[in-house]
């Protein structure tokens, strides 16, 4: 039986190369019709699958891909188009394998988030007092030479302001002018109606004093008309600084007015501004806001607080103020006078040589320390009395300032019950079908509406003042406070330290008594 030609057997294998051993042994070699075996030339198995995965990439839709991996892509790209595979002679299973792990990953989804404008934070009151605490200028007053001008009750004190600076709004870099206890307190009157109802802390001028101004008009050249005067001049000394510090006060057309013009139109009606006559002005406008009809609901706490605070503090300066000046008296020291006289006439009347000089010694000794208390007396009353009487006098004009604030609450609640009844007349216009009266009604309606913006502005404006104006006066009031106790306890180390030396000084008489 004659023996068929066997079809060539490739890579591939489409023929069955399991069932003839020598097909399996060797591919290549192909049997000729007449039995002889030839080899052919390899062909390239790689190539041919090459091939045919480039084919069946060709065939495949890009979208059908892509849903089928869940992934819905807009643009239709092949996703394996980058992908490389690698073919080995290994079993279809691992090959499959091999063609998932070649696959890219499929990245998430990343959603660009723009960055969030970061809010600039506003500024605390606090920082932009320290700002301006940097802002410093050079602005030295003194006010010196007082002087009797006049005789009789219409005498007066003048005295001589000297002002030093270098900021541009003044004429010149130094001046001098003589102004009168009347002009400050004008200057204060004109300054409080104008800045006082905005939430400003005005500072008030020293207490009026018909008695101390009646013993130098009269012409008594005693110590306790000398001493009136020069306590008075340092009280408008430092009203004036405490003036000119204030950054809102001195652009104050008439603070420069003060301090450079020459002459002034008499100030009048200054009499309401003694010091009597201030605290019942505080105290007329304090009962004024007390009897509104309205109880003011606070809706921020620290003005509530603050209010507290500065009452509490207040009536406890005032306590401290009382006990400083009955130590302050003169009459504290009188006994070491007397014995100083009572020790000089004994030692004049003794025999003993050394006893008699050790007794005069310690009369000077007395003497000098009764001279020494007088002058510790005068300090701590500059020092200490006078810095307390002041801010007892500035704690009311804080007091004041949170007396306007609720006047302007109280001014913005008015004007909406004002609108309100507006509304209510306006619909029972329309009820009763007035039209001659309507747009009247309306017209009002618009204008109370505008005064209730107006006056909610000015409540808000006047609340951030007023907390502004607050913070500062602390930081005023510790600065002050700290400068004048360290300077006291000095005047009082300075004292014992004199003490010391008298003593010693005195040590080698008490020794060489025989």
């Amino acid at each position: 039986m004659a023996r068929e030609p066997r079809s060539e057997v490739t890579a591939k294998g489409q023929g069955d190369i399991i069932s003839d051993p020598l097909g399996e042994l060797f591919p290549n070699v192909v049997e000729e019709p007449s039995g002889a075996l030839v080899s052919e030339p390899p062909t390239d198995i790689f190539s041919e699958e090459e091939s045919v995965v480039t084919d069946s990439k060709a065939n495949i839709d890009p979208s059908t891909i892509s849903k089928a991996n869940g992934v819905h892509s807009d643009e239709e790209q092949d996703l394996f188009s980058e992908a490389t595979v690698e073919l080995s002679l290994d079993s279809p299973r691992n090959e499959r394998k091999k063609i998932e792990n070649t696959r890219p990953p499929v990245a998430a989804p990343t959603v660009s988030v723009p960055p969030s404008t970061s809010k600039v934070a506003s500024k605390t009151l606090e920082e932009l007092e320290e700002e301006e605490e940097e802002d410093k200028f050079e602005l030295n007053i003194s006010i010196t030479n007082p002087e009797k001008v006049g005789d009789g009750m219409n005498a007066y004190m003048a005295y001589q302001l000297s002002t030093q600076t270098t900021l541009p709004m003044f004429r010149s870099k130094s001046f001098t002018v003589r102004r009168r206890f009347s002009d400050f307190l004008g200057l204060y009157e004109k300054l409080s109606e104008k800045h006082s109802q905005n939430g400003y802390i005005v500072p008030p001028p020293p207490e009026k004093s018909i008695l101390g101004m009646t013993k130098v008009k009269v012409g008594k050249e005693d110590s306790s008309s000398a001493e009136f005067v020069e306590r008075r001049r340092a009280a408008l000394e430092r009203y004036l600084q405490r003036v000119v510090s204030h950054p809102s006060l001195l652009q104050d057309p008439d603070v420069r007015e003060f301090l450079e013009r020459d002459e002034l139109p008499r100030a009048v009606s200054t009499q309401t501004l003694s010091g009597a006559g201030f605290l019942k002005m505080i105290n007329r406008a304090t009962d004024a806001v007390s009897k509104m009809t309205i109880k003011m609901n606070e809706s921020d706490i620290w003005f509530e607080e603050k209010l507290q605070e500065v009452e509490l503090e207040e009536q406890q300066l005032r306590k401290l103020h009382i006990v400083v000046d009955t130590c302050c008296d003169d009459v504290v020291w009188p006994m070491g006078c007397v014995f100083a006289k009572s020790v000089a006439m004994l030692g004049s009347s003794e025999d003993n040589t050394a006893l008699s000089r050790a007794l005069s010694q310690l009369a000077e000794v007395e003497d000098k320390m009764e001279q020494l208390h007088q002058d510790q007396a005068n300090n701590d009353f500059f020092v200490f009395a006078e810095l307390l009487a002041d801010y007892i006098r500035l704690l009311g004009a804080v007091r004041g300032c949170f007396d306007q604030r609720m006047k302007a609450w109280q001014r913005w609640q008015d004007a909406q019950t004002m609108l309100q009844r507006k509304r209510e007349n306006e619909a029972k216009l329309l009820w009763a079908n007035k039209p001659e009266k309507l747009q009247q009604a309306k017209d009002e309606i618009a204008e109370w509406e505008s005064k209730v913006t107006q006056y909610d502005t000015d409540f808000e404006r006047i609340s951030a003042t007023v907390r502004k104006e607050v913070l500062r006066f602390e930081k005023e009031k510790t600065r002050d406070f700290k400068k004048q106790i360290i300077k006291y306890l000095e005047s009082l180390q300075h004292s014992q330290q004199q003490l010391i030396k008298y003593w010693e000084a005195f040590l080698p008489e008490a020794k060489a008594i025989a």
